[in-house]
């Protein structure tokens, strides 16, 4: 339920929640849901229902045992804020969050409203991130519910990107993530969306990272833009990599 990640802004998962149903276009060909069923069929405990929502209270407490910082995203395999959840639950996630503060936690969702709704009921130690994804224009309203959240790092992942997203308000924003689509079915991003965003952010000075082009063999296709990698970092981690003489301090993540 936690280990090494090779997602590519991140360095390990943590998931107290597994499951989720499907609220849009980017939802059609989604990676934890074919992960889910593979590891049922595994015969692994915690996905006997396959890919319905559940909470495992037996792994809430795994951060606490990871001594050296990761950067950790919360619930890959599900949606902490998916309205199937109990609240106290979600407190829950946010407790452990909060007495970790050697660790990074990045979360992700899909569910900006519930988010907004709860958000100012929630702690937000500063490192806490929270993130929305947006994959076409049809979805930036997420943005203005992010917007609003007390978190100190917000930030959008524009993955799968599904269209040309012209006019992004990034006001308040502190990281962007752009990524293809992977795996069966995937389907296809055009080099001139990807571009369209990276010149936003630049314009804004907004860190940029681009995570692939992807496709059904995305390790084939890669991950350089113009002939390079994008890997931008929001600037507080940046500061928190440091060592005591400004060093990079390099972890790896272990279960």
């Amino acid at each position: 339920m936690a280990g090494y990640s090779a997602i590519e802004w991140t360095e390990a998962t943590w998931n107290p929640v597994t499951g989720c149903t499907k609220v849009s276009a980017g939802c059609q060909n989604c990676y934890a849901e074919r992960m889910s069923h593979r590891l049922k069929a595994m015969g692994q405990p915690n996905y006997i229902d396959g890919f319905k929502v559940k909470t495992h209270k037996s792994v809430l407490s795994l951060p606490l045992k990871w001594k050296k910082p990761h950067k950790i995203f919360v619930n890959s395999m599900s949606d902490l804020f998916h309205e199937d959840l109990p609240t106290s639950f979600i407190s829950d996630v946010f407790k452990i969050m909060c007495v970790c503060p050697q660790h990074t936690f990045q979360i992700l969702t899909k569910r900006s409203k519930n988010l907004g709704k709860l958000s100012h009921s929630l702690p937000w130690p500063d490192n806490v991130w929270i993130g929305v994804t947006v994959e076409n224009s049809d979805y930036l309203r997420r943005i203005d519910d992010l917007r609003v959240t007390p978190a100190r790092i917000k930030f959008i992942s524009f993955e799968p990107l599904l269209g040309s997203i012209p006019c992004i308000d990034l006001t308040n924003i502190d990281w962007v993530i752009v990524g293809g689509e992977s795996g069966p079915g995937a389907r296809p991003m055009s080099t001139s969306w990807v571009e369209e965003i990276r010149d936003q952010c630049s314009v804004a000075g907004i860190p940029f990272f681009f995570k692939q082009w992807g496709g059904f063999n995305k390790k084939k296709a890669g991950r350089l833009l113009d002939g390079r990698t994008w890997d931008d970092m929001p600037a507080i981690y940046k500061k928190r990599e440091l060592g005591a003489h400004g060093s990079p301090v390099k972890e790896k993540p272990h279960d």
